[in-house]
This record gives structure tokens, C-alpha cells and sequence, in this order.
């Protein structure tokens, strides 16, 4: 039986681009280009190495978001995943990570799955619960943060690097795992992945696909909302030291009056 593995990717606002909070102190997601998130390669490749290792595997790439989001979804596929699910809504807009772990436990249920693999958190949001709830939601073992993964037999096995000290988990199938960005450089999709990934299947589905109301979702349905955002004050040019044999006094003084010292 082909062992299937899903893997949820996110279209994320660039973080060398002017990201920003729109006039509902949603993340302004229009005004600045978009890509796959890089902590998101790593679930990729893994999947992809775990399928390379098994007799029969499947990888799908899934992903919430709007229209934009199948670039992610093209990444990933020409990287070497096998099809990719867009699950795309206008009453999306504004989904904190309870409703968006709803989506995709729903998501991931309808497709099928034996193992979820997720990066270790997203590049806008960063809150890294994703994993935890969705293995809530599914009903199924999580084993998060691994810097190394593999499957066989029907278990899942990683390593979990601490500050003290490193863990070897594993967990029967079906189970969500989440991957940190030591777990192995992600492969650059080749020319050939590339025209190939135009050709894999991408299936579109929306919320009433999934049997869920609006109002679980959105800004209506989230559990928490931005209630105000400041701009951060533009960098000042700062302070020049000329040392003509007072250099180290001056700059002791300066720290020390910046309570550096």
C-alpha cells in the first residue's frame, strides 16, 4: 500500500520585501511579493526523501490561502512533489492559526494521509502550533522539531536536538511531525522539475469542500486579532566617533550613556 504523505506549505509575505499591516491590521499579503516559506522547503524535502526511501510513496503539498498561495504550491511541485490541494476562500481572510489548523486537518482528512509533515513554524506569523494542533484535531501522535526523520515498518522515527541534550521519538502511523531548518538543505528544483511541475495535478477546494461555515473562520472566528500596530521609527544615521586620541573615551561614554555599560 503507497505509504502518503501530505505536506503543509504557506505562501508568505518576502522578508527582505516593506511587509506591513493592512487597514484591518491583517498582514498586508497585495502590496509585496509573496514565495513557498523557506522554513516550508525543509518539510518538502524531507517528504520528498522519505518517498525516495519507501517502496510506494506519494508526497501532496497543501496549502490555505489566496490565489497567489500555487506559487507556493509550484515550488514545491518542481521540487518533486507529486500534486498539491489550494484550499482557497474569500472567508479566509483574516484565519488565525485555530481556524487555519481547521482548514487543514479538513483538508488533510479528505485527501488521506498516513504521515503530515510540517516546517517548524511559518516566516510571517512564527507562532510554530500549527503541527501540535493539527495532530489534535486528526486525533493522531505528534512528533515535533525533528533535525532528522525517517519511516519504516509503519513507525516514525526523529531526533529532537535540545539545548542539553538530543531525544530520539517515534510514533506509529498515522501522525503529523514537524522538521527544523537543520534537518537537511532543500534540493533546488532543476530545469526539468521545473516544466514537469506544470503538468502535476492541483486540485482547488473551498470551505463548503470541507463541510466548514464561515464564521469558524476568518477574522469572525479568530481566537486572536492585532488590536494596534505602530510603524518602527526609521533607522537615525547614528553617531560618528573621530578619534584624535580621545576615540576610546568617547565611545565609553556614548555606551555608558546608552546604558550599554
Amino acid at each position: 500500500m503507497s505509504l502518503r504523505i501530505v505536506v503543509t506549505v504557506k505562501y508568505v509575505p518576502d522578508a527582505t520585501g516593506d511587509r506591513h499591516f493592512a487597514k484591518d491590521l491583517t498582514v498586508d499579503r497585495d502590496d509585496v511579493d509573496g514565495l513557498l516559506s523557506e522554513l516550508d522547503e525543509y518539510a518538502v524535502e524531507q517528504a520528498l526523501q522519505i518517498a525516495e526511501n519507501a517502496d510506494d510513496a506519494e508526497v501532496t503539498v497543501l496549502t490555505v490561502g489566496p490565489e497567489d498561495a500555487k506559487d507556493a504550491l509550484r515550488k514545491a511541485l518542481s521540487m518533486g512533489a507529486d500534486k498539491a490541494i489550494h484550499v482557497e476562500d474569500d472567508d479566509l481572510h483574516g484565519t488565525d492559526v485555530m481556524g487555519t489548523s481547521l482548514v487543514l486537518a479538513k483538508a488533510i482528512e479528505k485527501a488521506g494521509y498516513d504521515l503530515v509533515i510540517s516546517g517548524m513554524a511559518s516566516t510571517d506569523g512564527t507562532a510554530g502550533v500549527v503541527p501540535a494542533l493539527l495532530a489534535e484535531r486528526l486525533g493522531v501522535p505528534q512528533v515535533t522539531l525533528l533535525s532528522e526523520v525517517s519511516v519504516e515498518d509503519g513507525v516514525v522515527t526523529g531526533r529532537r536536538d535540545g539545548d542539553t541534550a538530543s531525544e530520539q521519538l517515534e510514533a506509529q502511523l498515522p501522525a503529523v511531525v514537524s522538521v527544523t531548518d537543520q534537518s537537511g538543505e532543500a534540493r533546488y528544483p532543476s530545469f526539468k522539475g521545473i516544466m514537469a511541475a506544470k503538468k502535476k495535478p492541483v486540485q482547488a477546494w473551498d470551505l463548503s469542500d470541507l463541510d466548514i461555515e464561515a464564521e469558524e473562520v476568518g477574522l469572525e472566528g479568530a481566537w486572536t486579532k492585532v488590536d494596534s500596530a505602530t510603524e518602527r521609527p526609521a533607522r537615525t544615521a547614528g553617531t560618528i566617533v573621530t578619534d584624535e586620541g580621545e576615540g576610546g573615551k568617547q565611545l565609553a561614554e556614548f555606551l555608558a550613556s546608552q546604558k550599554f555599560i
